[in-house]
């Protein structure tokens, strides 16, 4: 199969120390360092002025801002945040989604110093998430709010948890206590706006990145212009056609998290590139917004979490005037959040080779909020899904490996993170005794005997359980597998099984593609009871069973949950990712249930 040429080969270097422990390292040079976000502005702003930036929907097209517009309107923006006294000790929450005007706040804030908050829109949209506001709030008493619309954001607005705050809105509507941002706009004369860029250094913050805290209360990630600087080098690295060619990309990813903010956001920034808005994403009743944008706009870097791509798979195949806009500059599909399953990476190959006889760098990354995100990638062509590749340049991965070679991972690199803020015991005990980032992540080496083959990630640490035989469970790793095994009935699932003597699974159900396949979603007490349905998850579990390699692996019984994941009650977090602890906790009595032999709803061998 024909694949695209432009990729750099893996090469890494290998130290095995006396403890036991692991050392690898790129064998490729960190490349030159831009010291500000600003810095990348400016290059651009002065070598391509007319080139689109940044654009959302307005009507029937678009709201496109050009480099050397985004400039000014940055500048502007940030003389008015000057003029009312801001500097790195007043930060600016963010609590709207994805937006020009979030684009341009943010980046004036950091252009001077001012860092940013941006927290998930659903703290501020739903009121039983208004809690997890509140302790962003409370944490980083920010001196200014933005949001899009003061009326959609007017339960927010109305409580006292902003008292003090001014507060920013792109459209103000009827709240008179309501900035507007197009005062800021407007600029403040009298104000150095560029000796306040010149005070901004690699190690002044831009942003505080709030963790999703699903399993304790939400840290702030201090992230610097280092971290940010650096990662994009570090990405151009082992990304050769990032500097070839301008990318594209029509992106939905929430910039409250690290790497839709961050990682996708300030590539097309330091390369020069063009980042059109999706206002859809891939969930019931928006996913028509996302095609409506593609047979608009195409990028030539598809960004998206594994549903996203499989939704997006089917609707291709339907489309042959989408299916060759879709290919025609495409460079890289790259899958973040889980495995993407491997028909779904086969179909986008075929696709590909159908389209133009060659096959774009798929491919995946690792990374956390503390590491800005990127810290190993694949950056060379694979066959097979669920690889997260070898260290980034300027990276040294720390292997703490067990008997069975499974390896805890530790990173140390400019792109890492100093600390969370005013949290200094937590901080303390995030690094090991030589300063490596204690990750709580796992992986395991594709080859062993190759380290260039990469490695795959293997689960959280803090996720493995014994049964009541003592045996271990890897519970992440379990988990990937059965969402393969159970594709496309599952969306997600959690294992159970602790202190237990049996493996168990409770399931939230893929409501779309049950309905697709003709099953009722009859429920009983908390759980779908279809018989055909049951049938179906009891003759899945017994093939994995026979696939098995041991009580470890061996799923006896499973319950489909009738209810979804609630934010409010925190089974879920803003970013999608499932909090198992407080599904457990908060679904005990179905626990209980799924372990009583005879009770309603549940599949068992």
């Amino acid at each position: 199969m024909k694949r695209t040429t432009d990729f750099l080969p893996h090469a890494v270097k290998r130290e095995d120390r006396a403890d036991g422990t692991i050392l690898l390292t790129s064998e490729y040079p960190l490349g030159e360092v831009t010291q500000r976000t600003g810095d990348w502005l400016h290059h651009w702003a002065d070598a391509v002025p007319e080139q689109v930036f940044i654009a959302e929907r307005s009507g029937a097209g678009w709201r496109e801002e050009s480099y050397a517009e985004t400039l000014g309107q940055v500048r502007a923006i940030a003389a008015s945040l000057l003029g009312r006294g801001m500097g790195p000790h007043t930060p600016i929450l963010i609590m709207s989604g994805n937006g020009v005007d979030h684009a341009l706040i943010t980046m004036a804030a950091h252009y001077i110093g001012v860092p940013t908050v941006p927290v998930a829109e659903q703290y501020s949209l739903i009121t039983g998430a208004h809690g997890r506001l509140k302790q962003a709030i409370d944490l980083v008493k920010p001196a200014m709010a933005y949001v899009v619309d003061a009326d959609q954001y007017a339960a927010a607005l109305g409580t006292d948890m902003l008292d003090g705050i001014e507060v920013v809105a792109s459209r103000v509507g009827g709240n008179a206590k309501v900035t507007a941002f197009d005062d800021l706009l407007k600029g403040v004369g009298g104000v150095n706006v560029d000796g306040a860029f010149a005070t901004v250094t690699p190690d002044t913050i831009a942003k505080i990145l709030m963790t999703s805290g699903s399993t304790s209360a939400p840290k702030g990630v201090l992230t610097t212009q280092r971290m940010m600087c650096v990662n994009q080098t570090q990405l151009r690295d082992v990304i050769p056609f990032l500097s070839m060619r301008p990318p594209r990309v029509v992106d939905w990813l929430p910039w409250s998290h690290v790497f839709g903010g961050s990682h996708n956001f300030n590539m097309m920034l330091a390369n020069g590139g063009s980042y059109y808005i999706d206002d859809g994403k891939p969930a019931p009743g928006l996913f028509d917004r996302t095609l409506e944008n593609l047979g608009m706009v195409t990028g030539s870097i598809v960004f998206n979490v594994p549903v996203g791509f499989s939704m997006l798979l089917g609707a291709l195949k339907q489309d042959q005037s989408l299916r060759e806009r879709f290919f025609a500059d495409l460079d890289m599909l790259f899958y973040a959040g889980a495995s993407l399953p491997q028909d779904v990476w086969e179909g986008f190959e075929a696709l590909a080779m159908e389209i133009k006889g060659e096959v774009p760098l798929m491919t995946s990354s690792w990374g956390l909020t503390e590491t800005a995100p990127a810290t190993m990638m694949q950056q060379e062509p694979t066959e097979r899904s669920g690889v997260v590749g070898v260290p980034m340049t300027g990276v040294t991965l720390k292997l703490v490996p067990d008997a069975d070679m499974r390896c805890e991972v530790r990173v140390k690199g400019p792109n890492i993170m100093q600390g969370y803020f005013n949290a200094p015991e937590q901080t303390a005990a995030a690094f090991d005794d030589e300063g490596f980032f204690i990750t709580g992540d796992a992986m395991a080496f594709v080859d062993p005997a190759d380290m260039n083959k990469g490695m795959r990630f293997d689960g959280r640490i803090s996720e493995d359980f014994k049964l009541q035989s003592g045996t271990w469970v890897r519970a992440a790793a379990l988990r990937l597998d059965m969402l393969a095994a159970l594709a496309p009935l599952a969306a997600d699932l959690v294992v159970t099984g602790q202190d237990r003597s049996e493996i168990g699974l409770m399931i939230f159900p893929n409501r779309a593609a049950l309905e697709a396949e003709g099953y009722t979603l009859e429920q009983e007490d908390g759980a779908l009871t279809c018989p055909a349905l049951l049938a179906e998850l009891t003759r899945r579990l017994r093939l994995c069973a026979q696939e098995g390699a041991g009580s470890s692996t061996r799923v006896v019984r499973a319950v489909m949950l009738a209810e979804p994941q609630s934010l409010t009650d925190g089974e879920i977090t803003a970013k999608g990712n499932l909090n198992f602890r407080a599904v457990l906790t908060r679904r005990a009595g179905l626990l209980k249930r799924l372990y009583e032999d005879g009770a309603t709803g549940i599949a068992t061998l």
